[in-house]
């Protein structure tokens, strides 16, 4: 069986901590917690992949910008014959509160570009999607600043629980399946 895991960001180092790049970091994170090879340059996609309990995970941090993050992932999707069904998209949350998450198996654009170009892409919004909240401490006309700035030094130190959890998310979606993942992940 096989999964494709596409992080949603923005390429480049001026990006790399932003709220928006939070799905890159849980993908930095998972590859490292299962020594997966370092991410490498393909086409429209830094990518590598690990096997766990007979299933391999691709790991795509898409190169498009986040705009056009559906491009990415269809193409990955069919290079890889992978069904959409083993698609999970990992993306920032402002409504919901910096650091909570909720794996669900669909669900609207929620006003975010990068799940809006991929609903388009793909002709709906029927895949598996981690959201991870960055909250929404911004002034009204502030979104788009706010989810491209950093975050602060006191949020970067509470990412690693929920990293960790998304990663935890990612593994049993693939595992024990996306109800099955839901029930034990989003009660927490």
């Amino acid at each position: 069986m096989k999964y494709l895991i596409a992080g949603l960001g923005n390429i480049g180092a001026e990006y790399e901590l932003t709220r928006h790049n939070i799905g890159f970091l849980v993908l930095d994170h998972l590859a490292d917690k299962q020594g997966a090879p370092d991410f490498s340059t393909h086409k429209l996609a830094m990518k590598t992949e690990f096997k766990h309990k007979g299933r391999t995970f691709h790991l795509i941090k898409p190169t498009t910008y986040m705009n056009l993050s559906g491009k990415a992932i269809n193409y990955w999707l069919q290079e890889l014959k992978i069904p959409r069904e083993n698609l999970l998209v990992i993306v920032d949350d402002i409504a919901l509160p910096h650091a909570k998450l909720r794996l669900r198996g669909k669900g609207s654009d929620g006003g975010h570009n990068g799940l809006k170009n991929i609903q388009e892409v793909l002709g709906n919004s029927q895949y598996a999607r981690i959201r991870f909240g960055v909250g929404n401490d911004f002034n009204k006309g502030e979104q788009v600043k706010y989810v491209l700035a950093n975050f602060n030094k006191e949020q970067l130190d509470t990412l690693t629980e929920p990293m960790d959890l998304a990663c935890d998310m990612t593994i049993s979606f693939a595992t024990i399946g996306l109800d099955r993942a839901m029930n034990t992940h989003n009660t927490k």
